[in-house]
């Protein structure tokens, strides 16, 4: 039986594009289930695919001592969600490091809620996004820390890279605790590339969208450093990132850095 369909009065999907999700949504309305065994160690690299599109909606467990790490690339050319439940018991690990790259009237989120059951689990979100257009990117993250959760040590941190008036970045870390032994921390930031470094890669002979491109592969591609096998997401970020570096922003001439760029959270 197909889910309900979702509403805007759902938090979780608040900023979603309820609209282009109609017409797919009983390809995903049952969430992807990822086990993780007690001990084992686990690594996935989540690329974007052509579809205009693209969600993806995973309910993961992770057993004692056990660990996950994915590493994801949210860049679909309408609607882009990854959507994650993590349940973590004692001593486990869980790492996220995703983006959203969007231009147009594209709308990419991050959508995860992470539940350290049991004592002693660790979990780390990095997410990033670079908006260009009337693009729209939004990371809704919580943490929950059960009764009895102690030793915890969990973090998250939120940053967004804004082109142009349009583009909106909405960031909601969340964090709900029930022990009070633990170690937890959110933060979020917006802002926009540094003139100056514009203005000096200008001097050195780069084109305009090339010195954007170059910046913001700095911001971006840096989120996989750590994967055992970064070579096809680092490709496919720095494809995403040239064509927003280059697209117009209104459809009218290159992308420009303004003043006054939206952040709600």
């Amino acid at each position: 039986m197909t889910a309900p369909f979702p509403t805007r009065k759902q938090e979780e999907w608040r900023y979603a594009d309820l609209d282009a999700l109609q017409p797919v949504w009983e390809q995903f309305a049952e969430p992807e289930r990822i086990a993780v065994l007690p001990g084992q160690s686990l690594e996935q690299v989540w690329l974007p695919s052509d579809d205009a599109v693209q969600v993806r909606r995973v309910a993961v467990s992770l057993g004692a001592g056990a660990s996950l790490r994915l590493f994801a690339l949210n860049s679909a050319e309408q609607y882009g969600r990854i959507e994650l439940e993590v349940d973590l018991a004692e001593g486990a690990e869980f790492e996220l490091f995703a983006a959203n790259i969007g231009t147009g009237l594209s709308t990419n989120e991050i959508v995860s809620n992470v539940r350290h059951l049991e004592p002693n689990g660790r979990s780390r979100q990095v997410v990033r996004s670079v908006l260009n257009g009337k693009a729209v990117g939004s990371y809704l993250g919580k943490i929950e820390v059960a009764h009895g959760a102690q030793k915890t040590d969990a973090e998250q941190s939120v940053k967004a890279m804004l082109l142009d008036r349009g583009a909106t970045a909405n960031a909601k870390p969340e964090l709900e605790i029930f022990a009070d032994d633990v170690k937890c921390a959110h933060g979020a930031t917006v802002g926009e590339l540094d003139a100056m470094q514009l203005f000096y890669l200008g001097s050195r002979g780069l084109p305009p969208a090339e010195a954007r491109a170059l910046l913001l592969e700095g911001f971006i591609t840096g989120l996989w450093d750590t994967a055992t096998e970064p070579g096809a997401i680092c490709d496919a970020a720095r494809e995403a990132l040239r064509r927003i570096s280059s697209s117009p922003a209104r459809g009218g001439g290159p992308a420009e850095l303004v003043e006054g760029a939206a952040c709600q959270a």
